[in-house]
Parts: C-alpha cells; sequence; structure tokens
C-alpha cells in the first residue's frame, strides 16, 4: 500500500510529494537514513526524527509546533496527507511514528475495522458539534415533525443524533450510544431526522428546520460556532470520544519521546493560539490523561462489536 503524502522540511517548507511506500527500505529511506541506522538511532534525534502524520500541515501552527519541539533537542518531520484514510495505515505499517489528525470513536472504527490495535497517547482539543437553523431561534421553537438533517457518515451521524437527543428532539433507542443511526430513532421523536453528505448539510438549512453541521463548513457558509442552536459539551463523559488525540502502535504507547512531543503540544501557548486561531475559537483544549483515553477507546470498540 501507499499513500500520498507531501513530506516536509523543517520549518514547514513543503517539499515535492512523495509516495509513502509500504515496503520497509523505502519508509526508512524518507526518515534519511540507512536501515541499519534506523534501528540503531534513538527515536527523536536528528538520525532518525519523529515522523509525525496530520492532515492540514499548512496549517500555521504546525511550523510553530516544529519550532517548540526541537527547541527541546527533538528532531521531528511533519507529513502532511491529503485524506483522512491515510495517516492510520501509515503509521500501521511503521512509515509514521505517530499521527495527530482524529478522534477517539474514527480510530475506534478504524481499529474495528483493520483489525489493528493503534492506541491514544495524548489529547489535544474536542471541537463542539451544533445544530444550525435558519429559520428559528431556538430548538422550542422548531415544531413537532419537522425535517432535521443529520450527516450521513457513520461517526458524525451517531453524534449529531445524540445532539438531538441532548436537545429533547428525538429519542433514541436504548439511550443512544456512539453507534447509533437512524434506525435508533424512536417513533415518539419530536423530529424527523434525515441523513446527507456532511458537507451537504449546511446547503440543507433554507429547506430544513435545522442541521447539525461540522465545524470545517461553518466559515464558507457564514456561520460561527455562536450561531449553534445547541451543542454538545465538551465537559460531558459521553463526549470523551470525540475528543482528538495523538496516536500511536500499542508498543510504542509509552515510548517517553512521544510523550514529550504530546506534552509540548498540550502546553506551548503560541501553538494552542495558533490551532484556536484555525478552528475559528471552538476549540476546547484537552489534557485527558493517556489511560482514560486508552480506556474510552476500549469501551468504544467493544459497543461496535457488541
Amino acid at each position: 500500500m501507499s499513500f500520498r503524502a507531501t513530506h516536509r522540511s523543517p520549518r514547514g517548507r513543503a517539499l515535492r510529494p512523495v509516495a509513502l511506500a509500504g515496503a520497509v527500505g523505502v519508509a526508512i529511506a524518507l526518515v534519511g537514513c540507512s536501515a541499519a541506522g534506523a534501528e540503531e538511532a534513538e527515536l527523536g534525534t536528528e538520525a532518525n526524527p519523529v515522523q509525525l502524520g496530520v492532515v492540514g500541515a499548512s496549517d500555521p501552527y504546525w511550523d510553530t509546533y516544529e519550532a517548540a519541539v526541537e527547541a527541546e533537542g527533538i528532531a521531528i518531520d511533519v507529513v502532511d496527507f491529503t485524506e483522512y484514510t491515510q495517516p492510520n495505515p501509515a503509521l500501521s505499517e511503521g512509515e509514521l511514528d505517530v499521527n495527530q489528525f482524529q478522534h477517539i470513536q474514527y480510530l475506534a472504527d478504524y481499529n474495528a475495522s483493520s483489525g489493528d490495535d493503534l492506541q491514544p497517547i495524548g489529547a489535544t482539543a474536542i471541537y463542539p458539534l451544533g445544530l444550525y437553523s435558519q429559520q428559528f431561534a431556538s430548538v422550542d421553537e422548531i415544531p413537532e415533525g419537522s425535517t432535521v438533517v443529520v450527516p450521513n457518515d457513520t461517526v458524525n451521524q451517531a453524534r449529531g443524533l445524540l445532539v438531538l437527543q441532548s436537545a429533547g428532539l428525538v429519542e433514541l433507542a436504548e439511550g443512544g450510544s456512539p453507534s447509533s443511526d437512524l434506525e435508533d430513532v424512536l417513533p415518539s421523536s419530536r423530529v424527523q431526522v434525515e441523513a446527507v453528505d456532511a458537507a451537504l448539510t449546511v446547503n440543507s438549512l433554507p429547506d430544513v428546520a435545522a442541521a447539525i453541521v461540522n465545524n470545517d463548513f461553518l466559515g464558507p457558509a457564514g456561520l460561527t460556532s455562536d450561531d449553534a442552536l445547541v451543542a454538545d459539551d465538551p465537559s460531558d463523559p459521553a463526549a470523551l470520544p470525540y475528543v482528538n488525540i495523538f496516536a500511536a502502535r500499542a508498543d510504542d504507547a509509552d515510548d517517553p519521546v512521544l510523550a514529550r512531543i504530546v506534552e509540548i503540544f498540550q502546553t506551548d501557548q503560541e501553538v494552542l493560539d495558533g490551532l484556536q486561531e484555525v478552528s475559528g475559537g471552538t476549540a476546547v483544549f484537552a489534557t485527558t490523561p493517556a489511560d482514560e483515553l486508552q480506556a474510552s477507546l476500549a469501551e468504544v470498540e467493544a459497543s461496535l462489536q457488541g
């Protein structure tokens, strides 16, 4: 398997796109050292920089983060992937040491479908998912029997349904879960729910009572998180599966170098300020301990299997 990515030089100067091949020899070549050197060199040294996979490395805060990590004497390369489906397989196959682009629920889905055992090693932030409307100023105004739209992908659909349930708009079978879908919406629910592609939810607003809209699509539509009628509560324990994480292979979950680069991300104020700016002010930073993240992952994986 190969992955299309941009391998960045220090300070974020993008180099030409490269194909990250599954062959071990090619993967090690991307690190810039021989096979023997990669095996012998300590992780985080110039001979064996930490390979961090992300989606969206052009965001300025990644340059700030690289500088902060290197100031601590840790060599790091940020590898920018073009699609969310790529960084986990690349991590599984040893082409990365760690990645940072997903939340626990996404990782659980990946592990369950691939049979892998990638593990969260640190939290970054959670981005509340909100319900928006062009017709109504509050949830109470939404008429009984009207239509509300949610994203149709597995992860965001379940999360959106939980938001609707917390707002009193739907009732879900067995109280709902991170794997709920439209079939779990009970007939006693106050509204009808339809699912469309996540990118189309915001475009549905003129035609429906309300829609669950991912943060990525708010800006182009002239919306901000302040416009949400309601959103999930990052402090609610039920929201933990949606905290974004650093992920590593299970064998590296306790690696001290990886633990340190997580700590730098969580504590460097310039990095956090840059992330907050890119998020449009929606990021709620998290420092949840790794063991709690891993317990949450195990719980979500069990729910997916059951």
